[in-house]
């Protein structure tokens, strides 16, 4: 916003509230997990809980970028002229890089361990690194993942929470429950009994993906030209 310049929202928790003003917009880009460090320039669990002038992290300088967003003329003009200053990375995912977004993609209902070892880490290495890449450990970005597809499943279809919990891969839906309060304060009926639940961060398709095998499990999804190994 002018008024605040350009902001990096670390990875989060709990539910955050944004007080917008009246007659006001804020234009961002949201990163998907583990994706932000090769833009952004630190380690993300740095950022975890936080939200941060851009300033004050080690990228570019930005002072133009907030003069021409601040004359762009629409939301849009601002969206385009953000997507055309970050950079793309310089170097292809790392394995931990493409876990995370394999981590993703099941919605946060994996084998870690499996996931470790695709990565050749040890379960304990593979901690410390996707809690370097995505500001979160492995357990809690599942639960995340999970909790934000249980949303995004209420959101588009009737809110039978039995069977939500039972899509989104949760244990019943007491489970489910446990969750919601967790990172909202609030049941799922709360949640969704308010007319704008927009601080939830719904699921959103990933298309930059196969699927694969593993042996004796369902299908498990992995980047594309990575069929066996991360």
């Amino acid at each position: 916003s002018p008024e605040r310049g350009l902001e990096a929202v670390g990875a989060m928790t709990v539910e955050a509230r944004f007080d917008i003003p009246a007659r006001s917009t804020r234009t961002g880009i949201r990163f998907r997990p583990g994706k932000a460090a090769p833009f952004l320039r630190v380690d993300s669990s740095e950022l975890t809980g936080l939200t941060v002038s851009l300033e004050q992290l080690p990228g570019p300088p930005v002072r133009d970028l907030v003069s021409r967003l601040g004359e762009a003329k629409s939301p849009s003009d601002r969206a385009r002229l953000l997507s055309h200053a970050i950079a793309p990375p310089d170097r292809d995912p790392n394995p931990v890089q493409r876990a995370i977004e394999a981590i993703a993609q099941a919605h946060g209902t994996i084998d870690l361990d499996w996931i470790a070892r695709q990565c050749n880490l040890s379960p304990r290495h593979f901690r410390r690194r996707c809690l370097e890449e995505s500001g979160l450990t492995p357990k809690v970005l599942c639960r995340i993942l999970r909790f934000r597809h249980a949303a995004s499943l209420a959101r588009a279809k009737s809110r039978d929470w039995a069977a939500i919990a039972a899509e989104a891969g949760y244990f019943d839906q007491a489970h489910l429950i446990r969750d919601f309060r967790e990172f909202t304060g609030r049941t799922p009926v709360a949640v969704f009994s308010n007319p704008e639940p927009a601080a939830i961060a719904y699921d959103e398709p990933y298309e930059d993906y196969a699927r694969i095998d593993r042996p004796g499990d369902r299908e498990i999804p992995a980047l594309l030209g990575r069929p066996h190994r991360f």
